[in-house]
């Protein structure tokens, strides 16, 4: 199995489209890689079906961003944009991935089904992936050493995404606010055609509110989290 994890493991975040991570949990990539974690990220389609901008504009707009957050990037052929579908081929190649990076936590787009279907579909191929990159007879990733991740989080592109029957996490990004707004402006091609910053700002500054800070972005568990102190889990969102 894996080496013991430590604080400096990587971070890796996995989006179904060009924008996706910086929008969802772009605050989040900027302040990790800003403490000197490396932080990868990994985009499984260039935008194909989108109504505004190219692929080779969106594949541009990701690499400016990804500049910006301090991250690499890397694209992962799967089935392109709107056809994203559910087969153990995809699988293993998210499971190779991950032991190729060896993080220690993986971000995913959440499970829930009221959102582009890409995303909700790449968010149970991550999750089973992390899984898999831990077995050992997988004769398609013998190549590569297995690999234990601590956490699988997902995250959300819009206030219908955040899953209802978890509680989240929320992630203060205030000081990594004008490299997240910087990263999501990089998308030109998409901002223009819809305030998608706005709303994300507008989302992140409700969940910073209901706990006492600037700015938030809810994470939510994949699994329980386990803890041997209660002095790092202290600190709750109620402010009112």
């Amino acid at each position: 199995m894996s080496d013991n994890l430590t604080e400096t493991a990587p971070l890796l975040v996995f989006g179904a489209h060009p924008d996706d991570i910086e929008f969802g949990c772009g605050g989040i990539v900027a302040q990790e890689a800003r403490t000197g974690r490396p932080v990868h990220v990994i985009v499984c389609s260039r935008g194909e079906a989108s109504t505004v901008g190219t692929p080779a504009i969106r594949e541009a707009e990701s690499r400016n961003a990804a500049t910006i957050l301090g991250a690499n990037l890397e694209f992962v052929e799967l089935d392109g944009d709107a056809r994203l579908r559910s087969s153990a081929e995809h699988t293993i190649t998210l499971a190779r991935a991950i032991r190729r990076i060896r993080p220690g936590v993986v971000l995913a787009p959440s499970l829930s089904e009221n959102q582009h279907p890409d995303h909700a579909q790449l968010g149970r191929l991550v999750r089973d992936a992390a899984r898999l990159a831990r077995f050992g007879g997988i004769s398609e990733l013998k190549a590569l050493p297995p690999h234990s991740i601590r956490s699988v989080f997902y995250y959300a592109l819009s206030l219908e995404a955040e899953p209802r029957d978890l509680s989240p996490i929320l992630y203060d990004v205030s000081d990594s606010l004008a490299a997240w707004v910087a990263a999501m402006e990089a998308h030109a091609s998409q901002v223009q055609a819809k305030p998608y910053v706005e709303m994300q700002l507008t989302r992140a500054r409700l969940h910073g509110l209901s706990a006492g800070i600037g700015h938030a972005i809810a994470l939510f568990p994949a699994d329980p989290i386990v803890v041997n102190r209660l002095e790092p889990i202290a600190t709750g969102a109620r402010c009112f």
